[in-house]
């Protein structure tokens, strides 16, 4: 039998050019953003951007892309379960 669980998962990319360009897609929402630290949840788990100046240029959740700015330092991924991710708040996202 088919497994249904990846068929409305989108692909994840990402690309970053010279460490101030990015484009990311796969994203399922963005939970937090400031100048040093973008969090996304993406098909492939929680995602922790690190730098500094980061700007998102485009959001489309919708099509599940973003494009960001800034000076690039860190990626960061992290495991969320698809039930427990649910159910859990921000906070107890970050600190699982």
């Amino acid at each position: 039998m088919e497994d249904l669980s990846n068929i409305n998962k989108r692909t994840h990319k990402l690309t970053l050019q010279n460490r101030r360009t990015c484009t990311i897609s796969g994203i399922t929402d963005v939970l937090s953003f400031d100048v040093s630290e973008i969090i996304l949840e993406t098909e492939q788990g929680m995602l922790m951007i690190k730098g500094s100046d980061l700007h998102i240029n485009r959001l489309t959740l919708d099509k599940g892309e973003v494009d960001l700015d800034g000076r690039v330092d860190s990626f960061t991924y992290s495991e969320s379960g698809s039930e427990q991710g649910k159910n859990e708040s921000l906070l107890q996202k970050l600190f699982r």
